[in-house]
């Protein structure tokens, strides 16, 4: 057959069409449904996260009444009722040293129909290491009577410290409609360690508009806090705070004026801490009949690295793609930020300010997420190209947690009273749950074989693990962070932690040797999962206890 130039060129053409695009990333919309709104999200084992709800008329039931606890099966993407006592509306959690998830605070309201709800403003509810890979016979515990708060907290924040127990900071003593107007300025701790609550001067500071503050476990064992537009370093020890510079340009990121933040990736061997805050609302705190819901959210992420020099420097400014009120800012396992999540316009809590979309505080979702690559040049670090739409709205009360899997778990939102679907909404009670899935999703990924089920600090270990041909050149970018998947609500992250740890491959590249923290101020003791990237192509997580595994000090 004789072949012309132009027939070459088609034959060449097609060949180029036919061939196989990259992956990219991918949302997953799952066949089931979470049955409860997941407003609340943490990773308690490789396979299961346990979802939180309000108390109230959830279509998955338990024991004869709508469930407002749920534990969601990554494996099978299925889901199983909990069941709960106390209100979990709006509450915090994290995991404790021995691995015990903690979820504290609450609503004290109950639902019509539902008589077998308890207040939850001292809740305290239980989930303890559960060795079920499917969630069989795994139960919260709660008595309501002995274990509680020493103070009511509704809409608190929790992080796990180096002692491996909670310090619990803010909330509300009732169900507010909007502003903090009867706060709980102060901090405790779970394990109970002290007889009375410490009051906080930041909290008082940052009325009205401080709930669910933002707050990381620093690596010398202190506490960074933002709250309104305000910040501090909180010295647990010595019980003092120093006062930060504030945010700039009057922005602020708490409910119900939500931004997001996080603590950028810790790298040895001085593990310089970074906090990066993005969205919130560019106002005072004003009466709610003055805002609206399409009063614009911000751009704005403030950065700011808390050394002496990066103190007296201040915040750093740059810019999302677009305006965020309540985003959610995740690790990524290696090293970059998510930004998911959110609405273009107006505030958190519902139905309390001008222009309600339904019972909508706010308007516009953001529908395409962005990366944050921490490295890159200011002004050149946040990017969507090539990220696709969730076509989902995940506004007031929705969440977003990384797995073990490493892909990302997203679910909720509900910015009504109750269970509102139907025609018409344009933001309804959301049920529907998906991944998005990286793209190492879909090409052949380097595994970790075996890691010892405890891991003691400041000691190296050698693990085996497989790695692919298609990531065995020489020179290959090799990254293995440890991991604390965090507590996932109201566009907040709580106790998140990315730790890169020093690593090498071996020349046969069947073992990997890697050094662990220092110390449980760089990593809080407790469970942690830790993922090998190669070239940005990342492992599925391995599930270890980061110290002794013990539980953490108490009172007595």
């Amino acid at each position: 057959m004789k072949l012309t130039l132009f027939s070459l060129f088609s034959l060449f053409a097609s060949a180029a069409v036919a061939a196989p695009a990259a992956p990219g990333w991918r949302f997953d919309l799952k066949a089931e449904r979470s049955g409860i709104v997941a407003l609340e999200a943490i990773v308690v084992s490789p396979t299961l996260v346990v979802f939180f709800d309000r108390a109230s008329d959830d279509p998955l039931q338990i024991n004869n009444h709508s469930a407002w606890g749920a534990l969601w099966n990554l494996e099978t993407s299925t889901v199983k009722p909990l069941d709960v006592l106390t209100n979990s509306f709006c509450a915090s959690g994290a995991l404790l040293s021995n691995g015990t998830m903690a979820s504290v605070g609450g609503d004290p309201r109950g639902f019509p129909g539902n008589p077998d709800i308890e207040p939850g403003l001292q809740g305290i509810r239980i989930f303890e290491p559960c060795a079920s890979p499917t969630g069989d016979g795994c139960t919260l515990f709660e008595d309501p009577q002995t274990l509680h708060l020493l103070e009511n907290r509704w809409y608190p924040s929790s992080i796990r410290i180096f002692d491996g127990s909670l310090l619990i900071v803010g909330g509300t003593h009732v169900n507010e409609n909007f502003y903090n107007l009867h706060p709980a300025n102060s901090f405790e701790f779970f394990p109970r360690k002290e007889n009375t609550t410490r009051p906080s001067a930041f909290l008082e500071r940052s009325l009205p508009a401080n709930l669910f503050p933002r707050i990381f476990a620093l690596p010398d064992g202190k506490v960074f806090m933002v709250a309104g537009n305000q910040s501090i370093i909180y010295d647990i020890e010595a019980n003092t705070e120093r006062i930060l510079p504030d945010l700039p340009n009057n922005v602020h990121v708490t409910n119900p004026i939500d931004g997001s933040a996080i603590l950028l990736p810790l790298s040895p061997p001085d593990f310089v801490p970074e906090v990066l805050v993005c969205g919130g609302t560019q106002t005072d705190p004003i009466d709610p009949s003055l805002l609206s819901s399409q009063t614009p959210a911000t751009t704005q992420c403030s950065r700011i690295t808390l050394t002496e020099e990066g103190i007296a420097k201040g915040w750093e400014v740059e810019h999302m793609l677009e305006p965020r009120t309540m985003p959610e800012l995740v690790h990524i396992p290696n090293g970059q930020v998510l930004i998911a999540n959110g609405a273009r316009s107006g505030f958190a809590a519902i139905k309390q300010v001008q222009d309600p979309i339904g019972n909508s505080n706010s308007d516009h979702a953001v529908l395409v997420p962005s990366i944050y690559t921490p490295d890159a040049p200011l002004g050149q670090r946040i990017s969507n190209a090539g990220m696709p739409s969730s076509g989902i709205a995940r506004v007031y009360h929705s969440s977003i947690t990384l797995t073990p899997q490493g892909n990302f778990l997203v679910a909720g939102s509900n910015p009504n009273g109750n269970t509102t679907v139907g025609p018409g909404i344009k933001f309804p009670s959301e049920f529907r749950v998906q991944t998005l899935d990286p793209p190492f999703m879909f090409v052949e990924r380097p595994k970790i074989l075996n890691t010892p089920e405890k891991l003691a600090f400041n000691k190296s270990f050698t693990v085996p693990i497989s790695i692919p041909l298609t990531l065995a050149r020489p020179g290959a970018k090799v990254q293995v962070s440890l991991m604390d998947l965090g507590f996932s609500s109201h566009a907040f992250h709580s106790s998140a932690r990315l730790v890169f740890m020093d690593a090498t491959i071996s020349q046969n590249r069947k073992s990997l040797t890697f050094t662990t923290p220092p110390n449980g101020r760089v990593f809080p003791p407790g469970p942690a999962t830790i993922f090998l990237t190669i070239d940005d192509v990342t492992s599925e997580g391995a599930w270890v206890m980061m110290g002794s595994g013990n539980s953490p000090p108490t009172l007595e």
